[in-house]
């Protein structure tokens, strides 16, 4: 039995390497001269029929032409893939010196940046922020805060109640309580805890019909000021200075007295609506003025709740209503757009900010 022709195989092949014009075309070419079934494989299946010397020589042209192959499938496919990229760079081609298309900035909520500058405000006078729970023990909600279980306050503020017995805060006062029950530990200790000035900030819940003012979720801005020899001029001063500072002096500000179960004497404070510059709107319910803010002096049961001497000290509390001031702020009639998911009303406030 003759033995095959290598060379007339590798000739072969580089014929068919030749004409492949594409990795398709190549990847043809493989399986033919380089797979299971190729010419060079089916030679060494021949080498049985070979004597003992021609056995190791037949194997060496074999194999070399099979490096052969490999070797100049490879640098085919090299070549090949470099001019695929060559195409698809001609084809696909983009000047990225041209300007692109750029994506649009965000901003930050308009209840943000209101709460932003209330802090701004505040820290003028020395106050720092503290944070506090959403979900919340009814203890620092209502009974911490002179409202037991009897007071018609705890019914008129509609809680939303969850497992446990915990509930949703229905005012950021939670935090105030808080801060006074940590603080009389180190009263307790000795240490000297006076001036306290914190402010705390956040999403309050309440069962509240909706209306233009109204949401069942809400944010709330408070401060709690706590000193010896605080007095309702103090009171009437940061609240004077607050809503000026932050609405500017050409805005009236006028205070009214209020009732709150844990301030005693307690004072709510409008300024002329912003939105019909006091003349009546949808936004003031016809009244010309906004509710912006609530305070009073710090109740004395609520000084003895967690251990402090109402002789000794007193202290001042405030909350503002920071959903109602961003909508006096931007000027919409419905609060609750500022939470309706339209960035085409968002886009809009930004715009006029």
């Amino acid at each position: 039995m003759s033995k095959p022709d290598v060379e007339a195989m590798l000739a072969s092949f580089r014929a068919d390497l030749a004409a492949a014009a594409d990795l398709t075309a190549l990847d043809e070419v493989r399986r033919a001269h380089a797979g299971k079934a190729s010419p060079l494989k089916g030679a060494l299946k021949g080498l049985k029929a070979l004597s003992a010397e021609e056995k190791p020589v037949f194997a060496s042209v074999v194999n070399a032409a099979q490096e052969a192959v490999e070797a100049e499938l490879a640098s085919a496919k090299l070549t090949l893939e470099a001019a695929e990229l060559e195409r698809r760079l001609l084809s696909e081609w983009s000047d990225l010196t041209l300007p692109g298309v750029a994506t649009p900035r965000g901003a930050r909520h308009p209840v943000t940046q209101v709460e932003a500058r209330c802090m701004e405000v505040l820290r003028r006078l020395g106050f720092t922020l503290v944070d506090g729970p959403e979900v919340e023990h009814p203890f620092y909600n209502f009974d911490a805060l002179n409202i037991p279980e009897h007071h018609p306050a705890r019914d008129m503020q509609d809680t939303f109640w969850v497992s446990g017995g915990l509930l949703l805060r229905s005012h950021t006062t939670t935090v105030q309580a808080r801060v006074l029950e940590e603080r009389a530990k180190d009263l307790k200790a000795g240490k000297d805890v006076l001036p306290i000035r914190v402010a705390s900030m956040g999403r309050v819940y309440r069962n509240e019909a909706v209306d233009a003012t109204h949401l069942a979720m809400f944010h709330q801005f408070e401060g709690i000021w706590i000193d010896k020899g605080l007095t309702f001029a103090h009171l009437k001063g940061t609240l004077a200075f607050v809503a000026r500072a932050l609405f500017g002096e050409t805005r009236r500000v006028r205070f009214k007295p209020k009732f709150y179960p844990y301030t005693e004497p307690s004072v709510g404070v409008d300024v002329s609506c912003g939105v019909c510059d006091g003349a009546g709107c949808e936004a003031c319910h016809g009244a010309g003025w906004v509710t912006i803010l609530g305070a009073g002096m710090v109740h004395p049961k609520v000084f003895a709740q967690f251990g402090y001497d109402p002789e000794q000290v007193s202290g001042i509390a405030f909350g503002l209503g920071t959903t109602r001031m961003a909508a006096q702020t931007t000027g919409i009639t419905k609060i609750r757009s500022l939470y309706e998911p339209d960035l085409r009303t968002l886009s809009s406030l930004h715009r006029g900010l």
